[in-house]
């Protein structure tokens, strides 16, 4: 058995062990169909992951971890071929159970609509313009990796804008101060994922919360998505970790591992591209680039992405605020009318408000804004600003995809009852301190083989927080490990050669790829071991966030600034300071 062969298996193991413990929406269907299949409760997950390794394609083989899932319920005595038969119309049942649900409606429409408006504001040239104009502050090599970087956190609503957008601009300036191109294309790389994952508002956002929602769903809790999405972002240990490691590494100028020797060559020699590289380029940049006619404006981009945040958290305020008023809880009412916007009042407006809802409302109005803003100036006609809007939406469409997939593998899921089967099993057998860990390390060995985070995501959630519930059913820990997963995953899929926005990073910075992936990969994988060490496991064990966070960030410093080495500086000097010739 080779190498690759050793790890799939012991991962399959793994999972074969976590990947049940999705409680039924029905009990007693549940409890039935599990002990009725026992063991091959396990089989829809199971099946999901595996040809998630071999195929490398998420929509192949969510599709047929839903239908396996779906043949074990029709599975009636020998007659397998009406068993093929109702278990594909069972998929289709699925599919369409999920996409009813009028909270999934609003989060696929919320998702489509956000890709209009980012559609729009690049054709508008608002991020370009608002690129060109912080990429005018870079003097040195130190503040142009840092503009770089703010361009990233900037550019926060969607990972293939950062990478198209991001890219293109910055590359005249970092080769002008002799970055290598390796590390433009890993800040830019850095700077996409790990920050639309994170964000308030993004294209991310929407299928982080469908995810969770559901999730939680199936231990019967009816819990705010967006609440729990916001109480993660500070165990997002990986995101946030990677992100401060651009910042020491400019700073103090800085660098070790490849990424150090490509460093040196740029400096040294001029040359931004090794001797043999292949520099990628991308068709797909243009598609986001405005006409050369346009004049570049900020307003252009800042205009309809604040009319994004400001509606959104308007709308989260007033829908919430609506709910409770209209609801049976006599002290939130109480609340809210006595003091509508004290920190508590907004709060509590915040965790009961319908983010599927607001979002999209949010998301379309803005559209409706880039809209009159490009016809007012003569960017587009109107009939050309509905076309690019609507390019937008599709350039999103594999995401409502593979949400009903995910949807619909969680749905017959909870129909097996692998939970009834299994989770009484696992509630004592897994150390409650380590189960953040394995569920990054397992996100990440998945999402590092198949190329997605959003496949991954949508494979281990449902499974990981019904896991960690029956382990502890502190809210708390809860959200820990729903941390793990989004965050595993995101680490994964960065540093995965056969990731798209790995790849586009690459083109965006016309990057020889192979070269990203090869000095890119020891950083991603310094963080990774620093997010389980002093992430994972420090609040596994009850320890404060605002003592890990801080702690975690901190050894990130102290390892650049100890290991790392000045690209500046020759690779050895003797005592008097000359070279040393191997």
């Amino acid at each position: 058995m080779n190498r690759r062969n050793l790890i799939l298996v012991l991962t399959v193991l793994f999972l074969v062990v976590l990947t049940s413990t999705v409680l039924a929406a029905d009990p007693k269907v549940a409890e039935a169909n599990a002990q009725k299949f026992g063991f091959w409760t396990i089989t829809p997950p199971f099946v999901a992951i595996v040809l998630a390794f071999i195929t490398k394609n998420v929509v192949l083989s969510l599709f047929l971890g839903v239908f396996s899932g779906a043949l074990l319920l029709n599975l009636q005595g020998a007659n397998i071929f009406g068993a093929f038969t109702d278990a594909f119309l069972s998929v289709v049942g699925f599919v369409l159970k999920s996409l009813s649900d009028s909270w999934n409606a609003g989060i696929i429409l919320q998702c489509l609509t956000i890709g209009g408006v980012i559609a729009l504001v690049s054709k508008m040239g608002g991020a370009k313009a608002v690129a060109e104009a912080l990429a005018k502050k870079a003097k040195t090599a130190r503040s142009a990796q840092l503009i770089t970087w703010i361009l990233g956190i900037f550019v926060f609503f969607d990972d293939y804008a950062n990478a198209l957008i991001v890219g293109p601009i910055m590359r005249p300036v970092t080769d002008k101060f002799k970055i290598s191109r390796e590390k433009l294309s890993f800040i830019i790389d850095a700077t996409a994922a790990p920050i639309a994952g994170i964000a308030l508002i993004s294209t991310w956002v929407g299928y982080e919360l469908s995810l969770i929602k559901d999730a939680y769903s199936a231990i019967g809790q009816n819990v705010n998505a967006y609440t729990v999405f916001v109480q993660t972002i500070p165990y997002r240990f990986y995101n946030i970790l990677i992100l401060m490691l651009i910042v020491f590494s400019a700073l103090f100028l800085k660098d070790f591992g490849p990424m150090l020797k490509a460093e040196r060559r740029a400096r040294s020699t001029g040359k931004v591209l090794g001797d043999d590289a292949k520099p990628m380029t991308s068709e797909e940049s243009t598609d986001l680039e405005p006409e050369q006619k346009v004049k570049l404006n900020v307003w252009n981009a800042i205009i309809p992405i604040g009319v994004l945040l400001l509606a959104a958290f308007i709308g989260f305020y007033t829908n919430g605020y609506n709910s409770i008023m209209g609801g049976k809880d006599k002290a939130l009412i109480a609340l809210l009318t006595q003091s509508p916007y004290s920190f508590a009042g907004i709060r509590e407006a915040f965790g009961a408000s319908d983010a599927s809802v607001v979002l999209f409302q949010a998301a379309l109005l803005a559209s409706i804004v880039a809209m009159v803003m490009g016809i007012s100036q003569k960017i587009f006609s109107l009939k050309e600003a509905i076309d690019i809007w609507i390019r937008g939406i599709k350039s999103l469409a594999i995401t409502g995809v593979i949400l009903l997939l995910a949807w619909s593998l969680s749905g017959v899921i909870k129909e097996l009852g692998t939970a009834k089967y299994l989770v009484s099993i696992l509630s004592n057998a897994i150390p409650a301190f380590i189960l953040p860990s394995i569920i990054f390390i397992m996100g990440s060995i998945i999402s590092f083989s198949t190329g997605t985070s959003y496949g991954t995501m949508g494979i281990l959630m449902p499974l990981a927080i019904p896991l960690a519930h029956a382990i502890s059913p502190d809210v708390g820990y809860v959200v820990i490990n729903v941390g793990a997963v989004l965050t595993g995953a995101i680490f994964g899929d960065h540093c995965s050669p056969i990731s798209d926005t790995t790849i586009l990073s690459s083109m965006g910075s016309a990057a020889d790829h192979l070269d990203h992936v090869n000095t890119q990969l020891p950083y991603a994988v310094s963080i990774a071991v620093i997010t389980v060490l002093f992430g994972y496991i420090p609040a596994g064990l009850g320890l404060p966030i605002f003592i890990v966070l801080p702690l975690a960030i901190a050894v990130v410093g102290l390892m650049m600034y100890y290991f790392g080495k000045s690209p500046d500086l020759p690779e050895q000097t003797g005592y008097s300071g000359t070279v040393i010739k191997k």
